[in-house]
């Protein structure tokens, strides 16, 4: 490429990302460069509104705007793939200083992605085993269909009548990909989040294993445990969130 081809490449770009702050590259006509303005916009902003609706609910169009172009502006994209234009929208957002944003709004943008990278993750709900599944036979782990996450707000309930100022106790998410491929998210207590937790943190564990030694750490018994566990894990089996896989043991 020669030089002049990329400099005038660079000074459309720079055009195009702050059409109001800089001037027109020369020698292209104004009804043109109206077609590539709006086409770099209104592409990005469709794909932000698409993937974080909330978010976007709660600005008028004045500010929505003025957000998408300081974005435009300001973020330097690591790819140009257009399904990651919302997780660079997200590492925007959450670069930003104390101030620019309400206090909730990080962590709600963060939980609408998870709902687009569950939505677009390419693994597969893990299938279903048998019914006489042993726990001291099988490992477990999250599925890859499915984020586990926290917030200081509980960004699930946030809307237009509700922008909590402050945030409260912790709020444990479970935004997961049915069988049938819906994505739904669950609320979970803080046990059953540690237990799901764990499963990425001691892998290659069989589940009686891993729930004798969170019964120690927890103060329960451990027949409290198995019981209580053991039912709830195969109830996240049941429905996509977790993988039982087999270890070998010998009889």
């Amino acid at each position: 490429m020669s030089t002049s081809l990329r400099e005038a490449q660079q000074e459309m770009a720079r055009f195009l990302r702050d059409p109001q702050g800089r001037g027109a590259p020369a020698g292209i006509e104004e009804r043109r460069l109206q077609v590539y303005r709006d086409l770099v916009y209104r592409n990005i902003e469709g794909f932000i509104s698409s993937g974080f609706p909330l978010l976007r609910s709660l600005y008028d169009d004045a500010a929505w705007e003025a957000r998408v172009r300081d974005f435009i502006l300001k973020h330097r994209c690591s790819t140009p793939l257009f399904l990651r234009i919302s997780e660079e929208f997200l590492d925007y957002l959450t670069s930003l200083g104390e101030g620019e944003l309400r206090p909730f709004e990080a962590e709600l943008a963060h939980y609408e992605w998870l709902e687009l990278a569950v939505d677009v993750d390419p693994a597969e709900v893990p299938a279903l085993v048998d019914d006489d599944v042993s726990p001291d036979r099988v490992s477990a782990r999250l599925a890859g269909t499915a984020r586990l996450a926290s917030y200081a707000f509980p960004v699930h309930r946030i809307g237009p009548s509700f922008q909590p100022e402050e945030g409260g106790e912790p709020s444990f998410l479970l935004v997961y990909r049915t069988r049938d491929a819906a994505v739904q998210f669950m609320e979970l207590n803080q046990a059953s989040a540690r237990l799901l937790y764990e499963l990425g943190e001691r892998k290659a564990q069989s589940v009686s294993a891993l729930l004798g030694e969170l019964a120690q750490e927890w103060g329960m018994a451990p027949e409290q445990m198995a019981t209580f566990a053991w039912q709830q894990l195969r109830e996240f089996h049941e429905l996509g969130i977790i993988a039982f896989e087999p270890l070998d043991v010998k009889a």
